[in-house]
């Protein structure tokens, strides 16, 4: 009983920790409807700048003020930077949709991870012990560290001061406003510009100051953005968006869980022996999942009121011009005597190139088309390769039988996973598609008897006949173009119309006789397989499979392609796929801080082309043909 109080204490410092990363993402979101994915890095800026403050200038000499005042400094330094980030990047862009504001932020990731690699080096920091924090006390005659005790206080103190904050001041009154209603809150005069910059200056300062606290418990490293992130969207979700007393009852569910999880007994299924207490990284996902599927806007969260009115439509979806078509038929010739003109390292790039095309393709047949975003679409990347490895791993198959069990694989999960989440829509889908691409994760990483964990799957070679790497260019390039002849078929075939109906006005699709959720249901298990397929390739292409290939960066990855290249469009997120990765192939070869040139280049195109390159291609051609008539 003891052990138990003990744990749960465990659990009350890390929900305190958790929630003053997630209330300042929940608050930004709330108002400015923003998906900010740089700020785990304001997180990890918080704990840099504050071991700077605390101990590389020698401020411990100070004592308590030394310690408290640099966290706090810190906190203040990162939320101006955020400040920054909002006046000269976010401002401009407030207006485009929400998942182009996702890509100009994940541009800012990359480039403050390298500018602290620049700054700080690659070597983890230790920080410095709280003053006066660094004994124990007795609980029940268990040993509980004082500095988790305050913790424990900081959390529902912070709360605290926020519900004082937005309820007892205009300036809070203004902020819960905009969260309801923002355009009603600008109609009655209200200067959005400094509302808008205020709020993203408290929710990077909370983030910082999350960061900062964690300098006694644990060291400072540069993966400390991408560690947090995502249990930050985990909270913000499962609480609801918007809502910062949500924020804290999440947080405090989820760490309760994770430090109970080791009390869980082990089990066998159909003669496996499973671990949950060492599948530690599950269950915040898996509430999050559930939520969502129960209550899709989050424990104590609205529904939105931004939401589609009848009527408003997407953009269409537009066939590619004649005159440009030849364009295309010289790219794939290209690509067909592409062997006769580069070495082995030209066609190992080609070929890579190639699979994350058929990546992009799959994801854009659901974003586009479907208006489906997803946060989590390297689920069935990895989901792939993993049936592929396996089969050739466990079972000895040949290659084939490999390629096929891939996306049958990916297929049957896009079919169990779709079936929850064409139910939800916008953000709280996407979101929902990362809960379950953490779980196929969590699972790849750390069931280690059957996916060998971190280690991976290695050995997974291509049958005799394909190990050439011009005969394996060959097989890629035909099944990734039969992949994209395929989903570019489909839009246009009636399932197409469809699924386009179904996105553009739900209620007028119904009524015509579509069932909207079960065309949306096939569309989310066929880009499943069609990404399935590209996993497949992928892992006979590298030889190995590890956990990473449905990590949150890879989905990422697939997401900027889209994007990049334009939703719009059937050939954009074909170009997004060539310039992302020719952009990170040569970068990777230039120059150490190729992170922060392919972010720097990422927010330019998002300025220069909100509508992606294929998208501004297309309106630039498409504007040329009507001053011709």
């Amino acid at each position: 009983m003891d052990f138990l109080l003990v744990q749960f204490l465990n659990g009350l410092a890390s929900a305190s920790s958790l929630f003053l990363v997630a209330s300042g993402l929940s608050i930004i979101f709330g108002v400015s409807r923003i998906v900010n994915f740089a700020h785990g890095s304001f997180y990890m800026l918080g704990a840099y700048v504050a071991w700077t403050l605390t101990r590389g200038l020698d401020w411990v000499a100070f004592g308590h003020l030394g310690f408290w005042g640099g966290i706090l400094i810190a906190a203040v330094v990162v939320g101006l930077l955020g400040v920054i980030v909002e006046i000269l990047l976010l401002r401009r862009i407030y207006q485009a949709p929400e998942l182009f504001q996702l890509l100009a932020t994940f541009g800012v990731v990359l480039i403050v991870q390298d500018a602290t690699l620049w700054i700080w080096g690659a070597q983890d920091l230790l920080g410095p012990r709280a003053p006066g924090m660094r004994g124990a006390i007795d609980i029940m005659g268990q040993r509980f560290p004082q500095y988790e005790m305050l913790l424990i206080v900081i959390g529902p103190a912070v709360l605290g001061l926020l519900w004082l904050l937005f309820h007892r001041t205009r300036w809070g009154t203004l902020v819960r406003a905009a969260t309801l209603d923002r355009e009603m809150v600008a109609a009655l005069g209200v200067d959005q510009k400094l509302l808008f910059t205020s709020i993203f200056f408290l929710g990077s300062f909370l983030a910082a100051l999350g960061g900062g606290l964690q300098l006694p418990r644990e060291p400072v490293q540069l993966n400390m953005d991408l560690a947090i992130i995502a249990d930050a969207f985990v909270v913000v979700v499962v609480g609801g968006m918007g809502s910062v007393g949500g924020a804290y009852l999440a947080a405090l569910l989820i760490a309760e869980l994770q430090a109970f999880m080791l009390f869980v007994p082990d089990f066998a299924l159909f003669g496996v022996t499973v671990s949950i207490s060492k599948m530690t990284l599950i269950p915040s996902f898996l509430v999050m999942a559930v939520v969502l599927v129960v209550r899709p806007y989050g424990l104590l969260g609205r529904p939105p009121s931004h939401a589609r009115i009848a009527g408003a439509v997407e953009p269409v979806v537009r066939a590619t011009p004649a005159e440009l078509k030849w364009l295309g038929y010289a790219a794939l010739a290209l690509l067909v005597v592409l062997p006769f003109f580069v070495g082995d390292y030209g066609l190992i790039v080609a070929t890579e190139i190639l699979i994350m095309v058929l990546v992009a393709a799959s994801l854009h047949f659901m974003m586009g088309p479907g208006g489906m975003a997803s946060f989590g679409h390297a689920a069935y990347f990895g989901l792939g390769a993993y049936g592929a490895a396996l089969m050739t791993k466990h079972l000895m198959a040949p290659m084939a039988v490999g390629l096929a069990a891939g996306p049958l694989l990916a297929g049957l999960f896009g079919i169990l996973f779709g079936w929850f989440c064409v139910r939800l829509s916008g953000v709280y889908l996407a979101m929902l598609t990362l809960a379950f691409a953490q779980i196929v994760w969590s699972i790849a990483f750390q069931w280690v008897a059957m996916t060998g964990g971190d280690n991976g799957l290695l050995g997974i070679w291509p049958d005799s006949w394909a190990t050439g790497k011009d005969v394996y260019y060959y097989l890629t390039l035909a099944l990734c173009v039969a992949g994209v002849l395929v989903l570019r078929r489909m839009i246009y075939a009636p399932f197409g119309y469809a699924l386009r109906a179904g996105r553009d006005s739900p209620l007028r699709a119904e009524a015509i006789g579509i069932d909207v959720v079960r065309v949306q249901w096939a569309a989310f298990t066929v880009a499943a397989v069609f990404a399935g397929l590209a996993g497949a390739l992928f892992v006979y292409f590298k030889g190995s499979v590890f956990p990473t290939y449905a990590s949150i960066p890879k989905s990422v990855d697939a997401l900027m392609m889209v994007l990049m290249g334009g939703v719009q469009t059937i050939t954009g997120p074909l170009i997004g796929a060539v310039v992302y990765m020719g952009l990170h192939e040569q970068l990777v070869r230039l120059t150490e801080l190729w992170r922060l040139v392919l972010g720097a280049s990422i927010i330019a195109l998002v300025l220069a082309f909100p509508q992606g390159i294929a998208g501004f291609v297309v309106r630039l051609w498409l504007k040329g043909k009507a001053e011709d008539l």
